[in-house]
């Protein structure tokens, strides 16, 4: 079974930055052929892909995320990153990481598919 804990979220003014860490742990597995992806759900509103990364390092990001923010993993750790700069109000939601063997080399990051084990999510606000 894969435990996925998700931290970093926080407080930021708009135009700030702030980095998501995804840290994957049980036994066994190899971290490095999973697909991570990350998800966010704002109050009162649906789940949106955010952006995933593979084993391959390959990504894929959704429209909201293009140009802000991006996407990387350090296998050595277990661990995934979401760097999130020029960060806007719209962006306040919670975070959730997500993983999973989708047997595929490219992602997409509105989808779900395959990704099997969740996080609790960390809770990014934006606001002055």
């Amino acid at each position: 079974q894969l435990q996925l804990v998700e931290s970093g979220g926080g407080l930021v003014q708009p135009g700030g930055s702030l980095r998501l860490s995804c840290v994957a742990s049980g036994f066994p597995f190899d971290f490095d052929r999973y697909v991570i992806g990350w998800f966010r759900q704002a109050p009162g509103k649906g789940r949106e892909g955010v952006s995933c990364i593979t084993s391959k390092n390959r990504s894929d990001f959704g429209d909201s995320a293009k140009g802000r923010f991006t996407i990387s993993r350090d296998n050595a750790k277990n661990t995934a990153y979401l760097q999130m700069n020029n960060l806007e109000p719209e962006d306040t939601a919670v975070y959730y990481c997500a993983a999973g063997i989708t047997g595929f080399d490219v992602c997409v990051a509105e989808h779900d598919y395959a990704l099997d084990y969740w996080g609790k999510g960390t809770l990014v606000t934006v606001s002055a």
